[in-house]
Formats: C-alpha cells, sequence, structure tokens
C-alpha cells in the first residue's frame, strides 16, 4: 500500500513508438490524491498516447507507470478496479438504449444488477439523460452521446479517473454541464487525470498543468504560478491590414514603454505595464498607410503563458477547436 504521501499515480520516463514515430517521448509527471491535473497541447502532441498507456490500452517501450501504489509497467490492468476512463471516442454499444448501456457497464464492475440499475438512473438524472433513457444510443445527439460516455466512466464510482478530451466537439451546454461535473468529482475528492487542448477549460479546472508538445513535457507547474507572471500586465490586441511585421521596430523606438509582437492572424500585440494607450497607436499606422481593422484590449490569460512557453500561437489551437465543432471553451 502507498502511504498518505506517495503520489497516486506516479509515471517515470515512459516512452511509446508507433514505427518511427515517437508519441511520448520520455515524459515523466506525479499526480496527488484528489489532485485534478490537466495536460494541455495540440492535437498530435501525444495526449492520448498517454492515457493510453496509463489506462492499459497501449504497451509502453519504455518506463514505469504506478498507480495507486500498484506496479501496472508490466501488467497494465492491474489497476483497472480503481479507475474510470472517459475516451475521447464513445465506446458504448449504439443497438442499446443509454440505461442499458450503464447498466452493461456497471456489471462489468460487478455492481449487483439492484444497485447497477439505481445507479444508472442516478447518472441519467445528473446528466440530464433521462428522458432518453430507453432510446438508443445510435440516435443521442453528439452532446448526449458525450454525456453518456462520461456516465459510463463513473458508473462504478472510481476514486481516480482519466478523461479524454471531455468536451471536444460538442455543444455549449453540454460542455459546461460536463466542466461543472468534473468540478463536482474534484471537489468530493477524486483525483482526476484531464487532457485538453482547450486552453479556457485547463484554466478553469486544473490546480496544476503539464504543457506537452511533439510528445514531450515543455513545463509543469500549478496554475497560478502559471499565471504570475502575467498577472498585471495590460495587453491591446490590434487587428491591421497589412505590414505589421516590419514595423516592430519602428513601433518599439516611437513607443519605448510598450512592448510589440506581431502574429500570423494578423495582429500587433501590444503590451506594458500601464494601459495602453489606443488613439497614438491607431495614428501612428494609419500615418503609415496600415489600416486598423479592430482594436480590443486583452486580459492576460493561461493563452498567454501557453504561447510563450511553447511557441505555438492560440491562434492554432482555436483553428483545432473549430475543426472538432466544439463550443468547450464556453
Amino acid at each position: 500500500m502507498k502511504s498518505d504521501s506517495s503520489p497516486v499515480i506516479d509515471v517515470a520516463d515512459i516512452t511509446k513508438r508507433y514505427g518511427e514515430i515517437v508519441a511520448v517521448n520520455d515524459i515523466s509527471f506525479q499526480i496527488g490524491s484528489g489532485e485534478l491535473f490537466g495536460f494541455l497541447g495540440p492535437n498530435g502532441a501525444g495526449k492520448t498516447t498517454t492515457i493510453n498507456l496509463l489506462t492499459g490500452l497501449a504497451r509502453l517501450d519504455a518506463g514505469t507507470i504506478n498507480i495507486d501504489g500498484i506496479d501496472c509497467t508490466s501488467n497494465p490492468k492491474a489497476a483497472q478496479h480503481l479507475v474510470g476512463i472517459v475516451p475521447d471516442e464513445s465506446n458504448l454499444y449504439p443497438e442499446l438504449t443509454g440505461f442499458e448501456n450503464l447498466s452493461f457497464c456497471a456489471a462489468l464492475y460487478g455492481i449487483r444488477k439492484s444497485e447497477r440499475q439505481t445507479r444508472a438512473r442516478e447518472l441519467l438524472d445528473t446528466f440530464g439523460l433521462t428522458d432518453a433513457a430507453n432510446r438508443k444510443f445510435a440516435g443521442y445527439s453528439k452532446g448526449m452521446k458525450r454525456k453518456l460516455t462520461f456516465a459510463a466512466g463513473i458508473i462504478h464510482q472510481p476514486p481516480i479517473l482519466f478523461l479524454d478530451e471531455p468536451t471536444t466537439g460538442i455543444d455549449v451546454a453540454s460542455a459546461r454541464q460536463v466542466r461543472q461535473i468534473i468540478a463536482e468529482l474534484h471537489r468530493k475528492g477524486t483525483t482526476v487525470f484531464l487532457t485538453t487542448h482547450y486552453i479556457e477549460e485547463a484554466e478553469r479546472l486544473c490546480e496544476r498543468i503539464a504543457f506537452i508538445v511533439n510528445g514531450r513535457i515543455v513545463r509543469t507547474d500549478r496554475t497560478a504560478d502559471l499565471l504570475q507572471p502575467v498577472k498585471g500586465k495590460n495587453v491591446l490586441l490590434l487587428s491591421v491590414s497589412n505590414g505589421e511585421a516590419k514595423l516592430s521596430e519602428e513601433m518599439t523606438s516611437a513607443f519605448p514603454g510598450y512592448q510589440f509582437q506581431s502574429t500570423t492572424s494578423g495582429q500587433v500585440r501590444v503590451e506594458s505595464a500601464e494601459l495602453v494607450s489606443v488613439g497614438p497607436l491607431v495614428r501612428f499606422l494609419e500615418d503609415r498607410g496600415i489600416q486598423v481593422t479592430e482594436a480590443r484590449r486583452h486580459l492576460p490569460s493561461l493563452e498567454d503563458v501557453f504561447v510563450q512557453v511553447t511557441g505555438i500561437e492560440a491562434v492554432l489551437m482555436l483553428k483545432e477547436k473549430e475543426k472538432a465543432g466544439g463550443g468547450g471553451n464556453q
């Protein structure tokens, strides 16, 4: 048995290759009891592969995994009774109803018939699916499918929960409801490992976050500590028609109290310790034939930290979110 001071999840130097592709490259992290730990990175960063390694759906090439004092390195299923899994895509049966799917999942965990039916009804109510309980899963909307998949992952009330992109591709209302349930499970003491490419979601939910890019962890820290460097900064975003990159040096010379950065999305980011004055900046640009189409103040957030640490612009993450069709950031 583990001691109270030991991490519930202890991952050391794990690596996973698919042919010549290194999906997870020698990463290590620990998660404490009752902690909500986030893996934040773009699609293809290695998030799903990491969860698959932790849950026994993929085999390690190197490294060790320990879950609640159980060595899962050579026997990935050894701690299966302790964990719940919500995969990035549904693993439920389309021909079964919502109620039947939950009851079947409960049976797999050895829950008695009377208890599993009660638990299934409770979860259908929790996720707002009671009216759809007797409808086949195949007829559910994307948001409903995601919520039932989530319910199936916690049917046995596991102390450890793995969530792979839980709000990707679903409507705003469903995403909000799923996040509320995650927060409530965390409040009750569940240890949660969450992967996401929604920066706002990670900032709202997670106590600690690891940034993962190209299979490597590039930064791990408490969310509050990650945000500390951007607190108190004033940021203005100027959307411009053309020519923003070549003016950065000239603007720095003209406005020595400001820091300027051009982005690939046709914006100039202006940062200062003091409130940024819009008028002089707009006049400066327009005098040089550059049209300012929008000027908006920006509250610095985890997005800014992520961009600084990884070099990946948030606009690219946004495009991934739009491809997924999701309202996951609402």
